[in-house]
Order: C-alpha cells, then sequence, then structure tokens
C-alpha cells in the first residue's frame, strides 16, 4: 500500500516529462534550424487625468451680474490610450447643490464648458456630449473653460456646487 502513491507520483512525472519534451524542437545538420514563436495579448490602455479634482470658480460680483457670466479656466484632461477613443463631458444632476440660503433650482446648464478660452460654450446637462476623439496617444492634454450664468433675479447668496464628470470611452 505503501508504494501505490509513489506508483502514481512517478507515473505522472513520467507524463509531465513526455509532453515537455513533445513541445520542444530539435534539429542535426548544417544547417540547423528551429523555430521559435513569440506571442502576446496586447490588452487596452485608456486613462483619464484631471489635472485638478476642483475648480474653484470666481464668485460673482456686480460686474458679473451686469453681464450676466463669469469666465473660469477649468482643468485639462489628458488621455493615454493605445486604440479609439472619445472624452465625453457632462453634469452629476440636473441642477447644483445649493447651500446657505443658496438656490436649489439653478439649472446644471448655467456652468458652461468650452475648450477654447473666449468660447463657445455650451451648457452642462446629465447626457454626455462629445468633446473630442483620438486614436492612440501618448498623453493628449484638452485644455477646459467655463462660462458660469449668473442671474441678479435667481442667483441668491449661498454656496454653489456642482459635480462635472469627465468620461473617456473607447468604442
Amino acid at each position: 500500500m505503501t508504494f501505490r502513491p509513489l506508483a502514481l507520483v512517478l507515473a505522472a512525472a513520467a507524463l509531465f516529462g513526455l509532453s515537455q519534451g513533445a513541445s520542444a524542437q530539435t534539429c542535426s545538420g548544417n544547417p540547423c534550424n528551429v523555430n521559435n514563436t513569440a506571442s502576446v495579448t496586447v490588452g487596452t490602455v485608456l486613462k483619464l487625468t484631471l489635472s485638478s479634482t476642483t475648480t474653484a470658480l470666481t464668485p460673482p460680483d456686480q460686474t458679473a451680474y451686469d453681464n450676466g457670466y463669469q469666465l473660469d479656466n477649468g482643468p485639462a484632461a489628458t488621455v493615454k490610450a493605445n486604440r479609439p477613443w472619445t472624452l465625453k463631458i457632462s453634469s452629476a444632476a440636473s441642477n447644483w447643490t445649493a447651500a446657505n440660503g443658496a438656490n436649489a433650482s439653478k439649472a446644471a446648464g448655467d456652468l458652461q464648458w468650452g475648450t477654447v478660452s473666449g468660447g463657445p460654450y455650451t451648457g452642462l446637462t446629465t447626457s454626455a456630449a462629445s468633446v473630442t476623439t483620438g486614436t492612440g496617444t501618448s498623453g493628449t492634454a484638452q485644455n477646459f473653460f467655463y462660462k458660469t450664468l449668473w442671474g441678479y433675479a435667481t442667483d441668491t447668496p449661498g454656496d454653489y456646487s456642482l459635480v462635472v464628470v469627465y468620461t473617456l470611452t473607447a468604442p
């Protein structure tokens, strides 16, 4: 009975040795050539980096209220990808989050975005809007600019915040 497990181990080792030898190549003679195939499965590389996690908007003053807007620099989004990609932008909610007396009905569209300083600008919605596309890149950066709309009658004193969602996809 004690020899049986040893016999199984020896049989397994013999089979393993045979299967290893069957995959090896040998040759003899002059010339002597054998082939080796190198292979790899390449996965998707898709990386999005924002230059900052928050953007402090300029508090509106009388000029911003009179003009109806305030301009600010937003973050830069950097894409690294080894396949075609699309960068999109949206708002996480339909309205700004309001605190300390702020207007809870301020629409997300009152924060507009653009990729060129001075516009044109597009109001944010909860539906993702395509910003730019690429076919593979080692670090394409896209700057964003914000235009916040302000109105005397609607934008009461208080704290306003809005989550802006940047999404990188590979079709």
